[in-house]
């Protein structure tokens, strides 16, 4: 009878090797590199890297990458409700509603190279925009290069936020059940203190975990920065890719692993902030 379990058992897990081979090699193994890697040097343990997260340079960078995140998470937050609640207000079968969630699902997936070459390709120094709009009014949209600065990154990592924050909080508008709008009304709401003292309660925390969720996605991308800032370091992946690749200060690449491992904890904290969240919300969505 044991024997008959463990082979049930056996085939069940199968189908989920590749899966957990996968988490393994691509998640486990890389996140215990950089933990060893940011208190060993050469298999001494000293906790120099460590200290060196609280120097000025590194405390910019994750100033300045906190602020990118929780700006473009915010605005994100707030744009994408309003277009989602937009979505929502129209019926499920109608061509604008498809058309719209298609099309964020394709935007939130939109970054990296291609998508800081559509902006210098649009309103970088030599854009499409930026010359028209030097020939015909003689406006400089570039400024003093503001674009390949922080607050360009603001600007472009919005431009995936927003999409991104309607495809995880659609679900939850989606789960105002109408027969409470229509309990509300019966006991003599008004539309505004049905969503103040119903809706906007219970939307709460699936808001909040999806800005949670945007902070962590803009807290870890990298390849649109990298792509857009090609000097300085304003925002932690940049410096560990500085820490990395630099020609003038050598031997960096333990203090790149103590960056790592400050992302790592960061995300870490947010996600589990985010999932406590998502299981509140999950109660009243069931």
């Amino acid at each position: 009878m044991a024997r008959n379990g463990i082979d049930r058992l056996v085939r069940e897990a199968l189908p989920l090797v590749p899966f957990l081979a996968f988490v393994v090699i691509f998640l486990l193994i890389p996140t215990v590199t950089v933990v060893v890697s940011s208190v060993y040097d050469q298999g001494v343990f000293s906790l120099d890297r460590i200290h060196a997260l609280f120097t000025d340079t590194a405390l910019t960078a994750l100033w300045k990458s906190v602020l990118l995140s929780g700006s473009t998470a915010l605005i994100g937050a707030v744009l994408g409700a309003v277009l989602a609640a937009l979505i929502v207000s129209s019926p499920p079968t109608s061509l604008f509603r498809r058309m719209v969630i298609s099309l964020c699902s394709v935007l939130a997936q939109f970054g990296g190279v291609a998508l800081a070459f559509a902006f210098l390709a649009t309103i970088g120094l030599n854009g499409v925009l930026t010359v028209w709009a030097q020939d015909h009014f003689g406006w400089n949209l570039t400024g003093s290069g503001w674009l390949y600065s922080l607050t360009g990154l603001i600007l472009v990592y919005t431009y995936f936020q927003i999409p991104l924050m309607v495809i995880v909080f659609l679900p939850a508008l989606e789960g105002l059940r109408e027969q409470w709008r229509e309990a509300a009304v019966g006991l003599g709401a008004t539309t505004w203190q049905y969503w103040r003292q119903v809706a906007i309660p219970l939307l709460t925390p699936a808001f909040l975990g999806s800005a949670l969720l945007l902070f962590a996605n803009a807290f870890a991308a990298y390849a649109t920065a990298a792509a857009l800032v090609s000097q300085g370091s304003p925002i932690l992946p940049l410096l560990i890719r500085a820490a990395l690749t630099s020609e003038v200060v050598l031997g960096q690449a333990g203090f790149a692993y103590a960056l790592a491992l400050e992302m790592i904890v960061v995300v870490a904290v947010v996600m589990v902030a985010y999932t406590a969240l998502v299981r509140r919300t999950a109660r009243w969505l069931q």
